[in-house]
């Protein structure tokens, strides 16, 4: 520019001249030599950014979520499909079956509609009156219910029947049938429509659901494909002869899908809070004892687990974990799905995540692999196409609990039978899954869940990283960007520690950001279990990072945090507590001869629950014992070390 004004000849160039060059000069500075050499060259990158190939952010979503299309959901009063499913989670304001408008606060990245595949389509069938249906005497008894306002209780008859064996057989519909066909279709097409990768998610699914005598072995068939090949099989079901109660063969199935057609399946497990201990068998499962191709199967197909969601959590319990002050967390322990057979305190070991994980160490021993090597999701499993699981915006589990003011008063199971009730009060407003993926893709967010890079939160979207490694030091955790640090020096949640170097003890940085629009942080402790040298399996919760000033006690329990919420009038402020935890931890305890496990859980302060919400917001009058309040959390999925045999 400099040399083109010196070449014009013309008054005006000079005086432009005189005018821009010291504005130029403060601008550029001074250009010699060496200078300009040094800008041809191509030094070392600056940026820290240069060359960054790892997930940057959690994608969050709910990867269990029924419509209409779902026998029960549409029993209990379910009028909305899949397409509005998707709308909703994308953050479209939605009428609810009850009437209400219903928008999220923000969108999710991603959904699964997950719909019974017992039945699929059966319900919006039978509400419409479908001749063949209502000319089946049983049928036309729930259509006639259902018409004379009695649907909660044709929903009942209709779940119990089913789980019991007795649902007729001439109102099934079954794989093969065209009504079965064109419900599968219809829920692909209704994710192919919204699927809109890099920015929202819609992946293709189905709830298997064995439930034999009430005893909940739910799974979630999540695929990676579209639906080119989701279209050429139909969901596994359970009844007979199409299909099994046995977890055992829908692995076959995924197996067969994935020859058949050459995509990816996986499956979660949940609620084994409600399976009467049934879900974590570690001797026997459906008669046959465990053996080295049960254990591998299993880990072979069911890589994340549902920790939590409105059916409670199912992390720890009290019982299981006495030491452990936050284990009693909406714990739902008193029956099997429909409370027709109460529980037992023999039956929580093999119901609850950490002692999944205790015992499958054992089981690595025993057959040289470990069936419970899970990570950790939270999803909703609501049944009104809605994923509303934000404490102040909760529109419940199904239909007859969506907002009123009855919700709190009303009985969810009630089996006089047995005793078993469980009030509607007691349903949690739980819960979403976070995933660490690279892009916001169905093949990048499988492929993170495949590789158990997840974790689970009960409702708020908080951000946790959870690094393990062996040199990992103070200075680590100063860092902004502990991300990279944690990926080149170790491996994230869900990942494998290698052989302990000589004298060395695991090292783990963690790091925590509360949720933009939620509560500040509490603290944030690592769960370790692992097996000692005499056969026994072991657990210890450790504080390794949290808000203010605080010292353990004599009994080395941090104090509480403190509690700033107004129940009467269901606010709380973010004046005790911190907006981010990040931090260094050595174990303490660490002997390189004993299998171990280590995940990260991340408290928040205490907030009010949706029960103070609904108190406040219609005047009513909470029954005793009512949960007012509560600390919601994030559990990661863990990191495993092996000992070298």
């Amino acid at each position: 520019m400099t040399k083109v004004l010196l070449q014009g000849t013309a008054l005006t160039s000079l005086v432009i001249f005189n005018l821009v060059l010291p504005a130029l000069a403060q601008d550029a500075g001074t250009l010699g030599k060496d200078a300009a050499d040094r800008a041809h060259q191509r030094p070392p990158a600056y940026s820290p950014y240069v060359g960054r190939d790892f997930p940057t952010r959690p994608f969050f979503g709910d990867t269990h979520l029924h419509t209409s299309f779902s026998m029960d959901a549409g029993a209990f009063g379910a009028r909305l499909g899949p397409m509005d499913a998707y709308r909703f989670a994308k953050g479209e304001e939605v009428v609810s079956s009850t009437g209400q408008p219903v928008k999220l606060s923000r969108p999710l990245d991603f959904l699964v509609v997950a719909d019974h595949s017992d039945n699929m389509g059966f319900f919006p069938d039978l509400f419409a009156g479908k001749p063949d249906l209502v000319a089946d005497p049983t049928g036309r008894k729930w259509y006639d219910m259902i018409q004379s306002g009695k649907g909660g209780e044709a929903a009942m008859q209709i779940i119990v029947a089913f789980s019991h064996g007795t649902f007729p057989k001439d109102l099934m519909y079954f794989p093969g049938t065209r009504p079965y066909h064109s419900a599968w279709q219809e829920t692909i097409a209704a994710a192919e429509h919204h699927n809109d990768p890099g920015h929202f998610t819609a992946f293709i699914g189905f709830e298997w659901t064995s439930n034999t005598g009430g005893n909940n072995l739910h799974r979630n068939v999540i695929f990676r494909d579209n639906g080119d090949k989701a279209s050429q099989v139909e969901p596994f079901t359970v009844y007979p002869p199409y299909g099994s109660d046995n977890p055992v063969d829908l692995w076959k199935w995924m197996e067969a899908y994935e020859q058949k057609t050459g995509g990816n399946v996986l499956a979660i497990a949940h609620n084994g809070n409600l399976s009467n201990g049934l879900m974590f068998p570690t001797v026997e499962a459906f008669g046959k004892k465990l053996d080295s191709g049960y254990v591998e199967t299993r880990a072979k197909w069911e890589r994340l687990y549902e920790a939590t969601q409105t059916k409670g959590t199912g992390e720890a319990h009290p019982f299981l974990s006495p030491n452990d002050e936050f284990a009693n967390f909406e714990i739902w322990d008193k029956g099997n799905l429909d409370g027709s057979v109460a529980k037992t305190k023999e039956m929580l070991e093999f119901e609850y995540v950490r002692s999944a994980y205790k015992n499958g160490l054992k089981l690595e021993k025993e057959f040289g692999t470990n069936p419970y090597k899970f990570g950790l999701v939270g999803s909703s499993d609501a049944h009104n196409s809605l994923t509303a699981l934000e404490e102040d915006n909760f529109f419940g589990k199904t239909v007859p609990q969506e907002p009123s003011p009855h919700r709190m008063t009303a009985a969810f199971i009630d089996n006089p039978k047995t005793g078993v009730k469980v009030m509607d009060w007691e349903v949690s407003a739980s819960g979403y899954a976070a995933v660490w993926a690279k892009e916001n893709t169905r093949e990048s967010l499988w492929d993170a869940m495949q590789r158990k890079e997840t974790y689970a939160t009960t409702g708020p979207r908080m951000i946790v990283r959870f690094f393990g490694g062996w040199d990992f030091g103070p200075g680590d955790a100063e860092n902004r960007m502990p991300a990279g640090i944690g990926y080149a020096k170790g491996v994230p949640m869900g990942g494998d520690l290698g052989e302990a170097p000589e004298g060395k003890s695991p090292t783990f940085l963690v790091a925590a950001l509360k949720d933009p629009i939620g509560a500040n942080l509490d603290r944030y402790q690592i769960v370790k279990g692992w097996l000692d040298k005499g056969g026994k399996l072991q657990e210890k919760v450790y504080d390794v990072a949290w808000s203010g000033d605080r010292k353990a006690g004599a009994d080395g329990k941090l104090p509480p945090v403190g509690d700033s919420v107004d129940v009467a009038n269901a606010t709380w402020t973010n004046t005790i507590g911190a907006p981010e935890l990040i931090a260094v931890w050595q174990d303490p305890d660490f002997d390189a001869s004993q299998s171990a496990f280590y995940y990260g859980r991340v408290i928040e302060i205490p907030t009010p629950r949706w029960t103070a919400y609904d108190a406040k917001r219609f005047g009513v009058k909470a029954l005793g014992g009512t949960t007012m309040t509560l600390q919601e959390r994030a559990y990661t999925s863990p990191i495993w070390y092996t000992p070298k045999p």
